[in-house]
């Protein structure tokens, strides 16, 4: 039953590991019921990661995608008796010209999903390495609190924007801080701008994923931390499953210490991404947000955790 939304491949992302094919293998071998393939969007050349400077242009790297895009695809069709696998993307705000890249993609194809994500603050990447973060941190002002404050802005410069219809790692400005785990209510500031970003991401009708890649380096917490996830919960916020998986390592890597903290947080209810065809518009079916053939659906945590998917898992 468990579920992801959001995953990459060594095929099609430089950073990941492994064959889109055996992302999928694996999920099923695990008893996912769900997985969403969400590969990296293009980006100008300016934006280029480290290990994309000799091996892409722009031109071959937007065809990273489409050869993404088509794979996916195929393997959502050929292992439909299996899993249900959809195909997304996740995208990426750097600076303003990233609306109309994720505008493009959005017209160019007919994605089941999308996730809204920031990985640069002023334009430097800040969970690439320590020394890029730090480069973004003296940009901001030269500490965390100004530097975690500059990305809650940017972060509602893409909501408001563009509405993503699934927020990736909401919080994942802590990983290269200098505390990741302090508590954003220490700094009144960064509390204020990042509960005025769930504020408007529940008024909408976004959904918060709960992305257990924080556990595998090295944090205690999941993104976003519990507090935030009480404060949305609180605001009548969604939350869904992603293990933001690189390789086939982590493909559901550490969701039992993920779901302790749903627990944690007093979260009782997830969703889940499903064809809105057979479906019906009771409350157990709601809406994404931009994309109308899909609706989300409820799952209670007290019959995810009956699953015997947590009893093999860590």
């Amino acid at each position: 039953m468990p579920w992801t939304h959001h995953s990459h491949s060594g095929q099609f992302c430089g950073h990941a590991a492994g064959k889109l094919e055996d992302i999928v293998l694996t999920a099923i071998e695990k008893r996912m019921s769900v997985l969403c393939l969400t590969e990296h969007m293009t980006r100008h050349r300016q934006d280029f990661y480290p290990e994309e400077e000799e091996a892409h242009d722009e031109t071959s790297l937007a065809k990273l995608y489409d050869d993404f895009y088509v794979e996916a695809r195929r393997l959502q069709k050929s292992y439909a008796g299996q899993i249900s696998i959809f195909v997304g993307f996740e995208g990426e705000w750097i600076r303003p010209e990233s609306f109309q890249l994720i505008k493009n993609l959005l017209a160019k194809y007919p994605i089941d999903l999308w996730l809204g994500s920031v990985h640069h603050v002023h334009t430097f990447p800040i969970d690439y390495d320590h020394e890029l973060y730090y480069k973004a941190r003296e940009v901001a002002g030269g500490t965390d609190e100004r530097i975690f404050e500059d990305y809650f802005d940017s972060q509602l410069s893409l909501l408001q924007a563009l509405q993503p219809p699934l927020i990736g790692h909401f919080d994942l400005i802590r990983l290269k801080s200098d505390e990741p785990e302090r508590s954003f209510t220490t700094w009144p500031g960064v509390w204020e701008k990042a509960m005025r970003n769930l504020q408007y991401i529940a008024a909408y009708g976004g959904v918060l994923e709960l992305n257990s890649s924080s556990l595998r380096k090295g944090m205690t917490e999941m993104y976003p931390q519990v507090e935030i996830c009480q404060a949305f919960r609180e605001m009548g916020g969604r939350f869904t499953l992603s293990d933001d998986s690189h390789g086939v390592a982590q493909v559901g890597l550490n969701y039992a210490k993920t779901l302790a903290c749903v627990e944690k947080a007093g979260i009782t209810q997830l969703v889940r991404l499903s064809s809105a065809d057979g479906l019906g518009k009771d409350v157990g079916h709601a809406p994404v947000i931009g994309v109308p053939h899909m609706r989300w659906t409820a799952v209670a945590v007290e019959e995810l955790r009956q699953h015997e998917f947590w009893q093999a898992t860590t």
